[in-house]
């Protein structure tokens, strides 16, 4: 079973994943109750989904309604280069109000992970080829953030310290 990083009353911690993502290329013989589908599966069988995996590339906003009622929305990153799940994250935390789990799925990084955070993500699957216990690591870089976000989003002139007037 692979693992992921998930925050825990904000806190990163190492959890099994019992979630299987459906690639399009993937055999279907493993679907199960944990499975994460392709966005398209939206279109075909709502009821019988729980979890989709949105690309970039996917115009997700067609189908808010349905993805709301999900248990789980995870975002592909098929490049590192490719900054546009980062939007997808705000975007379904603040103009749609999603509260559910959202993942961070494909070449997830360590030195990504705080950023994730910082637009929403509370899940991580980082790449399979790098070490899960190195890069949760990376969540401890970071003291203090200057600018407002969507986990924390009064920015840092906005916070009055303890005792001050």
């Amino acid at each position: 079973m692979s693992e992921v990083i998930k925050l825990i009353d904000g806190a990163p911690t190492i959890v099994d994943d019992d979630w299987v993502m459906l690639r399009e290329d993937a055999p279907q013989h493993e679907l199960g109750a944990h499975t994460i589908f392709p966005f398209a599966a939206m279109s075909s069988d709502t009821k019988a989904v729980r979890a989709v995996w949105i690309s970039p590339d996917d115009d997700f906003e067609q189908q808010i309604e349905n993805l709301l009622n999900l248990d789980l929305i995870a975002v592909d990153f098929s490049s590192f280069r490719d900054g546009r799940g980062y939007s997808v994250a705000t975007l379904l935390r603040t103009r749609y109000g999603w509260r559910g789990e959202l993942r961070a799925v494909g070449e997830v990084l360590r030195d990504q992970l705080n950023y994730l955070r910082r637009c929403g993500f509370d899940c991580f699957a980082v790449s399979a080829n790098k070490d899960i216990r190195d890069a949760i690591k990376s969540f401890s870089h970071y003291s203090v953030q200057y600018q407002g976000s969507v986990d924390n989003p009064l920015p840092l002139f906005r916070k009055r310290r303890v005792g001050s007037t």
